[in-house]
């Protein structure tokens, strides 16, 4: 239940969650004060009217005399008069022996919890004939003693007010207290509501820029301004925005090329067709067939490499270590049927250490099976092909080497651009094999290096891989 009421409180705005979180916060603490100002102004109130209570005890005392033998009280009536009218209530008292023999003034007065110490006043509220009171009480030595009584005895003097004008005092204290500390909340709470509006400025400001985009612009959203605490959210934001574009561009792209790539060869098969049918000679007809099959073969292959590079490009990468030895190896050996029937020497070098990178063997192997489907393609028979594998410090080189009639050295470097083929070509293709390749290898980090081969004519295509290197 809490976890449900804390989500559902999440899912308000930040204004609400913060002023919802925050006032109640400060109501408490507002409470909180106006208890303990009560508490300090019932504390000011007692020690000031405490003072006033002890200074009528001590005038009290100072009033007793035991010169006769007995207990003897020269009342100070005009003090007791002003006490009661300071107190703005009525006034109690009495004078007795600790042991209560003699007793002067108002009896039945309530006793004080704990002993007196001599000369150490106590003061307790107390309830008497029902009325709440405050009872001041004093004890000192009688010198000299009452007559037949010991050295040392005590005298008590008590002094009672009822609580009309110390509650009255309170009162007032506690109001101006609760007006002072009520205005400061107000203010408070006034403050952090503007506070809070204008921090969130900078988050309306970010939403009304994302809500008046159009939906074409990707472009990455400015964190100038932005509390730093919502700049992770921008930055996934831009990242996701980023990734939209990539995607967007890719099928652009695909569109683009589509368009550019398949418009002749429609309208060279368009043209074949309509020969066929005006055509009366079977053998001529059967000849039109045979140029309209293999027209619609390089149409299809070449569908198939421009979605592979369009998948190749927009598609999600599913990255895991894998040792590219062995992947290259098996790859290799996928590719010696074909490369038999080419009559071309397909060979694997591998290297002396285990290849690591992160990479999606999927895309890998498929980069790789198109490194070799050219290089089988266009290395005349009697040729060879070799699959290298090497390491530098941080690096991973896959290379295929072909002693086919490669390309000339001022087009080197251009390899692997969309659409692009050598000048000495001599097989029908797209120019889309190595495009696919250097895609695939950029994706994951990478790059393609085409050159010529060291030893021979031919080309030297290599796949270069960041390592991964493991610690033991």
């Amino acid at each position: 239940m809490q976890a449900l009421n804390l989500n559902a409180l999440h899912a308000l705005s930040l204004r609400r969650t913060l002023l919802l979180v925050l006032i109640p916060g400060l109501l408490t603490v507002g409470g909180a004060g106006v208890w303990q100002t009560w508490r300090t102004a019932v504390g000011a109130a007692n020690a000031a009217y405490d003072r006033s209570l002890l200074g009528a005890i001590k005038a009290m005392d100072a009033n007793i005399s035991t010169a006769s033998g007995g207990l003897g009280v020269e009342l100070p009536y005009r003090l007791l008069e002003f006490f009661e009218l300071t107190a703005n209530g009525r006034v109690y008292y009495r004078v007795a022996t600790e042991d209560g023999l003699v007793e002067i003034g108002t009896a039945g007065l309530p006793p004080p919890p704990q002993v007196l110490v001599t000369e150490r006043p106590q003061f307790i509220d107390a309830s008497f004939f029902g009325e709440p009171v405050r009872v001041g009480s004093y004890a000192r030595v009688l010198d000299p003693p009452l007559a037949g009584q010991a050295k040392g005895q005590r005298v008590v003097i008590q002094i009672a007010e009822t609580l009309e004008s110390r509650q009255a005092f309170t009162r007032a204290l506690v109001l101006e207290s609760v007006a002072r500390d009520l205005l400061l909340l107000i203010v408070a709470m006034s403050l952090m509501t503007l506070a809070v509006g204008w921090a969130l400025l900078p988050l309306a400001r970010l939403r009304n820029e994302v809500e008046a985009r159009s939906a074409l612009d990707l472009t990455p959203i400015v964190a100038a301004g932005v509390p730093a605490d919502v700049q992770p959210l921008v930055q996934a934001i831009n990242h996701h925005i980023e990734r939209s574009r990539q995607q967007a561009e890719a099928r652009q792209r695909f569109v683009d090329d589509a368009s550019h790539q398949l418009r002749t060869p429609l309208a060279t098969l368009s043209t074949q067709v309509g020969f066929a049918l005006r055509e009366l000679d079977p053998a001529h007809q059967r000849e039109a067939l045979s140029a309209i099959k293999t027209q619609l073969e390089e149409m299809v292959r070449q569908t198939n490499q421009m979605l592979a590079l369009a998948r190749v490009d927009s598609a999600g990468l599913k990255t895991e270590v894998v040792d590219a030895s062995e992947l290259v190896e098996r790859t290799t050996r996928e590719w010696w049927l074909d490369a038999r029937e080419h009559g071309v020497d397909l060979g694997f070098e591998p290297d002396a250490e285990p290849l690591r990178v992160l990479v999606d063997a999927a895309m890998l192997q498929e980069a790789l099976s198109n490194l070799l489907h050219n290089a089988i393609r266009y290395t005349p028979p009697g040729g060879q092909v070799t699959v290298q594998l090497t390491h530098s410090d941080c690096e991973g080189v896959i290379t295929v080497v072909d002693n086919g009639p490669g390309m000339p050295t001022e087009e080197l470097a251009r390899a692997g651009d969309r659409f692009f083929r050598g000048s000495n070509a001599s097989q029908p293709g797209t120019g889309l094999g190595l495009a696919i390749v250097r895609s695939i290898a950029e994706r994951h980090g990478g790059e393609l290096r085409v050159d010529a081969n060291a030893n021979a004519q031919g080309l030297a295509v290599a796949i270069v891989l960041p390592l991964i290197r493991i610690v033991s």
